[in-house]
């Protein structure tokens, strides 16, 4: 999979007249109404109960005879999934259109669908004041920090279980493919930055028993990967480093083997990220490796896929940290160069929609 020629990007097809593209300006106008609405209807199991019907659908008047909705709401709502193409109208009864088929079945939908409404809906209103200001300003909907990242452990249900779930489903499925890439040098000493509640660091203590971690988080992720690393018998081959990486002076434990770094350098601005690379540099042992594992949208063979992590940036913006973003592969690169590091593979295609990027001391 090479990487995408961002200067000649383009998500409409070619040739669009300019009637279509008045109907997807609509689209964008009304996207909110329709989220809601969509999402409604799965939540509450009208789209279920339309699929139970089958091909043969099933009239408003025989939903509403159930008792679980009145007639005005299944209008209401069905009448804009309809315009959204997840079901559709025949002779009076709706049926399971297969955008429809795919909010009910497909994971990752459901998983996207509860991070925009639990985490990023309410926050995203304050989207203009955050990017004047440099600040997640639309954390405030949940609690008083600089970042989310101090408020991980103590985020309301139920953001807090569908941030972990947006987090985890995108980084778990990447895990058992890129271990033998871990362990693909020997490394004895292996730093996670960004260990968040640990689940690397299980991973690769539980595939390489002469392995040791060294956990480097905020206290309150370390609290929790303390308690899971305890629970696995694994607590003995791990060692915690709490730190907070925004502060420029705080330095890495040194003669690291392999340094990881997952989904995590998008957390900071290019400046954040340029002192992370030079103190992870510094970390690094004589013949040291960094890997960093990340979702960059300029390496992505579908659309889809640079769509959903191109429009997962304004969370960054209104309420991660204020100057972050899902990054463009060349930007880490440039970063890491300065720092004195070197590219030396990157392997695409891993989990849904990850790269890993080997770098080592120039």
């Amino acid at each position: 999979m090479s990487t995408t020629n961002t200067m000649s990007k383009k998500f409409s097809p070619p040739g669009q007249r300019a009637f279509d593209a008045r109907f997807e300006a609509q689209k964008i106008a009304f996207g909110p109404v329709v989220f809601q609405c969509v999402r409604h209807a799965w939540k509450r199991g009208m789209l279920q109960a339309i699929a139970d019907a089958g091909a043969a659908g099933v009239s408003v008047e025989e939903l509403a005879a159930t008792g679980r909705w009145t007639p005005y709401a299944l209008k209401l709502v069905l009448e804009t999934c309809l315009s959204a193409g997840v079901v559709y109208l025949e002779e009076g009864r709706y049926v399971l259109d297969k955008a429809g088929f795919v909010v009910l079945t497909d994971p990752i939908t459901q998983v996207n669908i509860d991070f925009n409404h639990d985490v990023c809906y309410q926050a995203l209103f304050a989207l203009d004041a955050s990017l004047d200001a440099g600040q997640p300003l639309g954390l405030k909907v949940f609690g008083d920090w600089p970042t989310v990242y101090e408020g991980l452990a103590q985020l309301p249900e139920p953001a807090r279980s569908s941030w972990f779930a947006f987090d985890h489903y995108y980084s778990d499925t990447s895990f058992p493919d890129i271990l033998p890439d871990v362990f693909a040098t020997s490394p004895r000493r292996v730093m996670d930055i960004g260990a968040n509640t640990g689940k690397f660091t299980l991973a690769a203590l539980g595939a390489n028993e002469r392995v040791t971690l060294h956990l480097v988080d905020l206290p309150g992720q370390l609290a929790v990967a303390d308690e899971k690393l305890r629970a696995a018998g694994l607590r003995e081959r791990a060692t915690l480093h709490p730190t907070n990486l925004l502060d420029d002076g705080a330095a890495l434990p040194g003669d690291m083997d392999l340094i990881w770094m997952s989904q995590f350098l998008s957390c900071f601005s290019e400046a954040a990220i340029a002192s992370i690379f030079r103190r992870v540099a510094e970390a690094l042992g004589p013949r040291g490796q960094v890997l960093v594992l990340d979702t960059f949208w300029d390496r992505q063979r579908y659309d889809i896929a640079a769509y959903c992590l191109i429009n997962t940036s304004p969370y960054f913006t209104a309420i991660a940290s204020g100057n972050s973003k899902v990054y463009e592969s060349a930007d880490y690169v440039r970063l890491a160069e300065a720092a004195g590091l070197r590219l030396v593979t990157t392997r695409d295609g891993i989990g849904y929609c990850h790269s890993l990027l080997r770098f080592e001391k120039a």
